[in-house]
């Protein structure tokens, strides 16, 4: 698998927040630890990779303050560095449904570059990676772990609502039911502290007895 090494990946974290610090860096180091965590549990995934995919997949924020233009230039980046795997991943995160329209935010990128992304996400086909980091990046806040509708309603207040929300959400809780038939559990059984940063309280902090 062509991605980084940890400390190469670590560094590369370290040049984008020097260029775009925020809260995306924290986000992708619980991304890429829900993603280690569930691939340990998932024959054939190595728990290692998938931390390193997660933590990078939003590297491109670090070119600047953008919106879906970061896929593109995560992907350019990593591309560039000979790290073929961890540019997919950068590329795919954002598109539980592969179609171009199917987003969140804005597009931010030319019309050669729109194409670009278009064409990749046609020539691609979906891996345990693919969907595993997508289903990460849905359950992770830069505090912590959380209820994938939590992180769904997040995204939906801050960017709003189209034609393709509802379908999206289906398709991320699709990927839920698919990692968590592979390790026979829920998915929250193995991630630590999702009632706490869901609901923003310790549910036992009053409790008496």
């Amino acid at each position: 698998m062509n991605i980084p090494t940890l400390a190469q990946a670590g560094e590369l974290i370290a040049q984008a927040m020097t260029r775009n610090p925020g809260p995306w860096e924290r986000h992708s180091w619980f991304v890429g630890r829900a993603a280690q965590a569930i691939a340990t549990r998932v024959p054939g995934l190595d728990p290692d990779a998938a931390f390193i995919l997660g933590y990078l997949h939003d590297l491109g924020r670090g070119q600047g303050v953008t919106d879906m233009r970061h896929v593109l230039d995560g992907y350019t980046l990593l591309a560039e560095g000979g790290y073929s795997n961890a540019a997919r991943i950068s590329l795919t995160h954002s598109f539980p449904i592969q179609k171009l329209e199917a987003v969140a935010g804005k597009w931010d990128c030319s019309p050669q570059e729109l194409e670009f992304i278009r064409a990749a996400l046609a020539d691609c086909e979906y891996d345990l990676y693919d969907r595993l980091i997508q289903l990460c990046d849905s359950i992770a806040l830069p505090s912590g772990f959380c209820l994938i509708e939590k992180r769904l309603m997040d995204v939906a207040l801050r960017h709003g609502v189209n034609e393709y929300s509802v379908p999206r959400w289906k398709a991320y809780l699709s990927i839920q039911r698919e990692f968590e038939d592979q390790i026979g559990q829920s998915i929250y059984r193995v991630l630590p502290g999702v009632v706490e940063n869901t609901f923003g309280f310790n549910p036992c902090a009053d409790f008496e007895g």
